[in-house]
């Protein structure tokens, strides 16, 4: 029998799509919201709280990377960077079974609910087991992570990931890269098992992604594409300066965002993972194309990628979306702040993304992640609605603690502004994830029991 659980809920205060409105109630059936109603008093069945804002997407993610968190912090012997960190991720994965990739991914997810996020895009290129060899069932790990998912209540866009080369030009991938890695029918067939073990999951779409220019051919990547049936198609891209000067030996001259655009026909239904290095033209064709930037400012930070110029791109209507990309740190509130302040330093300037004078600058974030996330998570899906607290939508909400000292003698977009640049994750109070509250008093319902199962995981992994 379908589920038809009803829930209403009554705000004193809820950021709609049309803006801030008071005294808000809210009613949903099976998770959908079927009415919302402005300047009403609550119903005797009402549950009640202060602040409603819609739950944001996070449209890019490597969850079993938030085992590394902390680990990776101690300088080399050499420069380090990306690709000095990139080793000892490759290091992490060589050890890690199915089990431990599931119990990391659960925990991971959970955070990201007590963060502020109500859905993920999971870019997910581990494939193979733990000597590189090909699972008997090719969606063995894609269940996993459809597993944790459904175990935190997390909404799940997949994007299984093809990977078949360790540079450009089809260079032969290195054996710290034999779980990643495909040939495009093994990956057609990873990506049908996706689209299977997600079906049970209510929301759940599946997408598709090309790792990286680096990692396929223009063959490989059209292939790739073929496959995303209409469907979103993700792609890190331009991330690193030896990723653009390899680009540019490979292709002749041609920038990874350059070639990208001139061979694919990248839409409103592509995610350019990072593009941190990009010039004023690509900016401007990108922006034209439609298509969102996925910004992960604390992993960027993390890694020593560089500033996207934000300012800029926004300055040409770009569409831009946040993602927590290796979990170093999950606090969506915190992807936001530290993509403003980036764009300070940067620009030397206050209130940089901003989207027009005396406009809040939470707000103007807030909107645009919220709708960028959405629009490259959700974009394929059947039935796909608008973002935010509507009528047709998933209720996705979250509350913050009105209480609490981010918020006195605030209103409005002083809330957002306060949430963004003082409070973050430790003031968000409950969350729901279709219809269901999932968090309560800052902490998921089934912390415990996922952070045992996480605790166990990296003792054996780190042993």
């Amino acid at each position: 029998m379908p589920d038809m659980t009803r829930t209403s809920l009554w705000f004193e205060s809820a950021l709609l799509p049309q803006g801030w409105a008071s005294r808000v109630r809210i009613e949903a059936t099976s998770g959908i919201i079927e009415r919302v109603s402005e300047g009403v008093a609550p119903e005797s069945a009402d549950e009640r709280h202060g602040i409603a804002i819609p739950g944001m997407p996070n449209l890019h993610s490597h969850a079993f990377q938030r085992g590394l968190a902390g680990l990776t912090e101690r300088r080399g012997t050499e420069e380090d960077g990306f690709w000095s960190w990139r080793e000892l991720m490759y290091r992490f994965v060589e050890r890690m079974d199915a089990d431990e990739f599931e119990a990391i991914s659960a925990f991971a997810y959970a955070e990201m609910l007590e963060a502020g996020f109500t859905h993920v895009g999971e870019f997910h290129y581990v494939h193979h087991d733990l000597r590189g060899a090909v699972f008997t069932d090719r969606g063995e790990l894609a269940g996993r992570i459809a597993a944790a998912a459904a175990d935190s209540g997390i909404g799940l866009t997949l994007l299984p990931t093809f990977y078949a080369h360790s540079g450009f030009g089809g260079v032969a991938p290195t054996p710290r890269q034999a779980r990643f890695v495909n040939d495009p029918d093994s990956f057609a067939r990873i990506v049908e098992a996706a689209r299977r073990v997600v079906r049970a999951l209510p929301g759940a779409s599946v997408g598709v992604a090309a790792h990286s220019l680096r990692a396929v051919t223009p063959e490989e990547l059209a292939a790739v594409a073929r496959l995303g049936q209409g469907g979103v198609i993700h792609i890190h891209v331009a991330e690193q300066v030896r990723e653009v000067e390899e680009c540019l030996k490979w292709s002749g001259g041609q920038r990874p965002i350059e070639w990208l655009l001139a061979h694919e026909d990248v839409d409103e239904y592509w995610c350019l993972v990072h593009a941190t290095h990009v010039t004023p033209a690509e900016l401007a064709a990108v922006a034209s194309s439609g298509a969102v930037v996925g910004l992960c400012p604390i992993t960027e930070a993390s890694l020593g990628d560089g500033i996207f110029p934000a300012a800029a791109f926004m300055a040409e209507r770009g569409r831009i979306g946040i993602g927590s990309d290796s979990n170093v740190r999950l606090d969506a509130a915190e992807e936001l702040r530290l993509l403003e302040y980036g764009q300070r330093l940067e620009h030397r300037a206050r209130n940089v993304l901003a989207v027009a004078g005396g406009a809040s600058t939470g707000r103007s974030l807030f909107e645009a992640s919220l709708e960028g996330g959405w629009q490259v998570l959700r974009g394929g899906a059947p039935g796909a609605a608008a973002p935010g607290l509507a009528v047709g939508a998933s209720l996705d909400l979250v509350t913050l603690a009105a209480g609490d000292a981010a918020f006195l003698a605030r209103g409005e977009d002083e809330i957002l502004d306060s949430w963004i640049f003082s409070g973050g994750r430790d003031s968000i109070d409950c969350v729901w994830r279709a219809g269901a509250r999932l968090v309560e008093g800052g902490r998921h319902h089934a912390r415990e029991r996922l952070l045992g199962r996480y605790a166990a995981a990296l003792k054996r992994l780190l042993a």
